[in-house]
Formats: structure tokens, sequence, C-alpha cells
């Protein structure tokens, strides 16, 4: 059973204070230690908007005669700065924080059997998951660890958070690796918005069969939009168990998706520039809005921090090597060349981020230029023009007609969300594999 939760239109940041203090104060209870050595394991700042940060932040004040360390959940993603710790951490000592390492910095814990891939997927992937975790999180002795984070839509576990931060946000490679591609040849389209997709039966096993030593709770945030379309926190969900996440990811599925009878002919959307600076990352436009978008329609993506496109440079050199080309080919790929064996997580989001010739995806960039973004498949399309037409000061959240008649969609943050019509969502191809 979830130790609590807090719900309302929107949280104040009092009522969130008070969460974050009747977890501690039920840790101690619960789990029946003194808390002297604890472990925060929040989002990375691609989630920043989601309050985290913060909420760690609130965690680390209240203890104040315990040793805290502070994991972000990385995955593969680029190590925080000393001042973007600071922005999204706030008073929280950067030497306090420490960034995960998905390469050198982890322990081997077990392996998810293929037999049990191949039974979760429907045969679409028949290969062992390795599950390696970060060392300071398996190796140390910790009273609590409390893990943090957004849940969301997602394009590989149906929701974000819960035991994804574990085996992706402080997995291994191979860990990492081997997950992504499953997910990708199972389809993104048949994880979105799932509770419980394949991986995510997975990794409930793993947890299940390999974590239950971790003293840990998970504080699970839920945000909405209010009337002034404005992401405020809705719901705080504290506990232990899978029915905690379901609760959540519930919560998430009836506020973050919004459902549509027909679709659209043209997205805009906006990848902030402090959050989002590769298109690893800037492809939430895509994979969150793909559900929604007509057949030869388009997605703007209004990126001013873009500067890349994998979040390491061999990922960046694979992108623009063999760029979103449809998982047809980049399969074909997959067989025969040594570099995308090498890195089968950035093989499916090659996958992920290719809108299969269906629609056309522009991408309006801060740093790169119309021959980067061309060669990767993309189209191209200049900030200031794109920011001009499409300015946060005149759009507003959802539809919009410009002056010369075009009909747009509009969406500020699409990493908050799910936009599908009702014939995406109820494809009967999408199996929800939640527990009876």
């Amino acid at each position: 059973m979830p130790w609590f939760s807090t719900e309302a239109p929107a949280l104040s940041e009092q009522q969130i204070r008070d969460a974050v203090t009747r977890l501690l104060d039920e840790a101690r209870t619960r789990i029946k230690r003194d808390l002297k050595r604890v472990l925060l394991l929040p989002p990375d700042l691609t989630r920043a908007h989601s309050g985290a940060g913060k909420i760690t932040e609130m965690l680390y004040q209240a203890l104040p005669e315990c040793e805290v360390a502070v994991i972000p959940t990385l995955g593969q993603h680029v190590p925080h700065t000393e001042e973007e710790n600071r922005w999204m951490f706030g008073s929280i000592p950067h030497s306090r924080i420490f960034a995960h390492d998905w390469r050198n910095g982890v322990s081997p814990v077990g392996v998810i059997p293929a037999s049990l891939v191949e039974e979760t997927t429907g045969g679409k992937a028949n290969w062992d998951i390795p599950v390696d975790m970060n060392s300071m999180l398996v190796d140390e002795q910790w009273d609590l660890i409390v893990n943090v984070g957004h849940v969301v839509p997602h394009e590989v576990l149906g929701f974000a958070n819960h035991n994804k931060n574990y085996f992706i946000g402080l997995g291994g490679k191979d860990t990492i690796c081997a997950a992504h591609i499953a997910a990708a040849v199972y389809g993104i389209e048949n994880n979105l918005g799932c509770l419980v997709t394949p991986l995510r039966a997975c990794f409930n096993w793993a947890e299940e069969k390999y974590l239950q030593r971790f003293p840990d709770v998970y504080l699970q945030i839920v945000m909405r939009r209010d009337e002034q379309n404005k992401l405020v926190t809705s719901g705080i969900y504290v506990g232990d168990d899978l029915d905690t996440y379901l609760a959540a990811a519930r919560a998430s599925r009836e506020q973050n998706i919004t459902i549509f009878d027909k679709p659209i002919k043209k997205v805009v959307a906006v990848m902030q520039a402090d959050e989002f600076r590769s298109t690893w990352v800037g492809n939430k436009a895509v994979y969150r809005t793909r559900m929604v978008i007509a057949d030869g329609g388009e997605l703007l993506v209004i990126a001013p921090g873009l500067e890349r496109f994998g979040e390491q440079p061999e990922v960046d050199a694979l992108i623009r090597k063999y760029g979103y080309t449809g998982t047809e080919r980049v399969l074909r790929l997959y067989q025969t060349e040594a570099d995308m064996k090498a890195i089968p997580h950035a093989v499916a989001h090659l996958i992920h981020g290719s809108s299969e010739g269906r629609f056309t995806i522009t991408y309006a960039p801060g740093h790169l230029t119309r021959a980067e973004i061309e060669s990767v498949g993309y189209q191209y399309a200049d900030l200031k023009q794109a920011q001009a037409r499409y300015s946060p000061e005149k759009m507003k959240e959802g539809w919009n007609t410009m002056p010369d008649g075009e009909e747009v969609f509009y969406i500020s943050t699409p990493s908050a969300g799910l936009w599908a019509t009702h014939a995406k969502l109820n494809d009967p191809a999408r199996r929800d594999l939640v527990p009876a």
C-alpha cells in the first residue's frame, strides 16, 4: 500500500513541505533506522520544470544532522555543471551532488532474462537485459534512499519515474542499451501512456528480485495546467510499492494526456533553452505529439538552446551519420554496422525520433546550421523568424489562428504531457500490462 498521497488542483509550497516532512517522519517509523546517511535521487535538469529540484532541496534542508548525498538520475545525459546544480538544487552544496557515470561508475546487480523480455514484448525482443547500477547506490550502505521524480507520459516506459530512475537513470551502458532497443522494437506508440509497458514489467520484476534490500521510498510528482495554463503541482504520491506508482500514473493519465477526435495538421512546440540542448532530449517534442499529428502534417520545434544532436560525442556522430530515417532502414543497418551495434540505445533514439515519413519535423535551432539539421532528415527553420511568428507573448496554449489564417496547435512544454487521437490511444496493438 502507498504510504500517503496529497492531491489538490494546485498544491501550495507549504503543502509540499508538509509532504516532505511527513515522508521523513514515516520513513523513520517504517524503515526503523536512525537516519545518518541518506541518498536523494532526483531527476536531471531536463525535468527541472517539475519542481523536483526544489523538493530535493527541501529534503536536504530537513536533514541537517545527516550525511546527505544527491545523485541526479542522468542515465547517459550530460552531467550538470556547478552552475546548473545551483540553478536546479539551490542551496545544496555542489560537493554533495555526485554525477552518475554510466560507463565506469556502475556495479553488476543481476540480469533480466531473455525469456521474460520475450514474453512481455510478444516476441519482438528476445535478449537478456543486464542490470548494472550506480556503484555509490549499490555498494554503499544507506539508512534511507528517497527517489524523487515527475510522473508523466513517457516513450520507453509508458510513464516516467518510479523504478525508471534506478534502471535507466542510474543504469549502466549495457542496461540502458539493451532496455532502450527492446522498447524501440516493441514500438514507441505502443508504449506512450500505458501504465505498465513490457519494459516496465521487466523492471518491476527486477526491482522485486534485486532491490528489496534498499531502504527506499518514492516521492512522485504529478503536474497539471491550471486555468491560466500554468503548470502546477497537483499531486504528491509517497510509498515504496508498485501501487504508489500506479496511483501517480493514473493521475497523470487523467491530467496529462490531451485527446482529440481527429488529427492536427500543424503543431508548434517550444523546447526551453535552459533544459534542452540536444535533439536527444529535444525530441520529446516529437515523441509526445506524434500520436496526434495528421498524415502529411508538420511539427515545428522551436529550440533556442539546441547545439548538438547526441549527449555524447559518439552518439552525436552516429546521429549525424545515419539520421532519423525510419525504423525499417535503421534496424537494417543495426544488423550490419559495428558502430550501431556498439551503442544500441542510440539506435533506439533514431527510431523514436523519426516520423516514419508520415509527417515533417522542422527544427528552428539556436546553434545548429541548416546543413546540419537537414543532414539528419529534418527540415530547417530560421529561429528568429519562427520566434517572431510564433512568439510566446502572442501564442496561447492550444489552438491559435495566425493573422494569415494558418491554424496551429501551440505547446509550450511538450515534455509535460502527451497529445493523441482517440484512435491512436485505442489502437488494439497497444497492450497495457497492468496487474489484475
